[in-house]
């Protein structure tokens, strides 16, 4: 309540409310509490829980993950794990930097309690965010996946080069590898979720650590089964389900103006077609693939269901900009309270 009622408040009016401003002014603060070990311990005694799982073949102190983009660049590691975090997923990152789409590109929608996006995958590229976790002093604590996307002056017709850059310069870091093809905000790149282009890609990363497939809400369920096909054919490990929305069903009446904005949509109207896809791609592999669950995760209920539909793990993103470390917290005392572990799980 504390955040919501002073701090949410407080982070909403800076930059004159400029949502990308604010991210950024929490990233910097996050990164200074980084450096302070006191600090981290104090939030660490306040926010973390246990719930232990292993999914994939990795040890995951809790199911409730940070979701890619909220710390594309891996500035401000230290403080997620402290904060309730069982794992961060750092990205997305592509071979080559960039400076994603123009400004303005992020917007809250608060009666909605959503977000439109349109960054367009903007990060410092592969080889600086692999000199910044080599250069980190001491383990974050917690699994770290890497979301990995294509960069925007990349063909298509050597998207599968451009991953594999990526991945080269990081494998030696990451605890597994989220193939992003699936953001609204880059030019074709849905087209990667296509069977072809998906198969040739998963060819090629699939290896020594586990490759997960994000795949976009906006699928319909004939096109899931055949990415989930290419997905079990080619060995990934599993799939995040699901990235943002072209979809705007659901917002409330004062928000439908900046709502209507280019870009992805995540938050509470995503809730629902979130979750019937990770039902989805559960039912669909007989618990084959194990399924991150993300997308409109607000309150323990959300991700209590989201688990009951059969995700393994869950992560967050803009339930945690509504709702701060507190959801975290009540996240994986759901995630305890949930009555089976899904069949995904190994």
């Amino acid at each position: 309540m504390i955040f919501e009622k002073v701090v949410r408040p407080g982070l909403f009016r800076v930059g004159g409310g400029d949502a990308e401003a604010a991210h950024e002014w929490t990233l910097r603060r996050l990164a200074a509490v980084s450096r302070r070990p006191a600090a981290l311990g104090a939030l660490r005694a306040r926010y973390f829980r246990p719930a232990p799982r292993t999914v994939f073949g990795v040890d995951f102190p809790n199911p409730v993950g940070l979701a890619a983009g909220m710390d594309k660049d891996g500035v401000a590691l230290p403080a997620w794990p402290a904060l309730g975090f069982g794992f961060v997923e750092v990205g997305t990152v592509t071979a080559h930097a960039q400076p994603g789409n123009p400004r303005p590109r992020l917007f809250r929608l608060r009666d909605s309690e959503a977000v439109v996006n349109r960054m367009g995958f903007n990060n410092a590229g592969a080889t600086a965010l692999a000199d910044r976790l080599a250069a980190l002093p001491r383990p974050i604590g917690v699994p770290l996946g890497i979301s990995l996307g294509k960069s925007k002056v990349t063909p298509l017709d050597e998207a599968v080069e451009d991953y594999l850059a990526s991945y080269r310069a990081l494998r030696g870091h990451g605890d597994y590898f989220a193939v992003n093809v699936s953001s609204p905000n880059t030019p074709g790149l849905r087209s990667l979720q296509d069977k072809a282009h998906l198969d040739a890609l998963l060819a090629a990363l699939v290896g020594e650590k586990p490759v997960l497939v994000k795949i976009a809400p906006d699928l319909t369920e004939p096109a899931i089964a055949e990415l989930l096909e290419v997905c079990l054919a080619r060995g990934a490990a599993g799939v995040i389900a699901t990235n943002t929305t072209l979809a705007r069903d659901g917002l409330a009446p004062a928000d439908r103006e900046r709502g209507a904005e280019t870009g992805g949509l995540s938050g509470r109207p995503l809730t629902g077609r979130a979750r019937a896809v990770v039902a989805f791609v559960h039912r669909e592999t007989g618990g084959r693939l194990p399924v991150i669950g993300v997308g409109g995760i607000l309150d323990p209920d959300d991700a209590a269901r989201m688990f009951d539909a059969g995700a393994s793990l869950v992560q967050l993103y803009t339930g945690f900009i509504y709702r701060g470390p507190a959801l975290v917290r009540a996240a994986t005392r759901a995630a305890a309270g949930t009555a089976a572990v899904p069949t995904g799980l190994r």
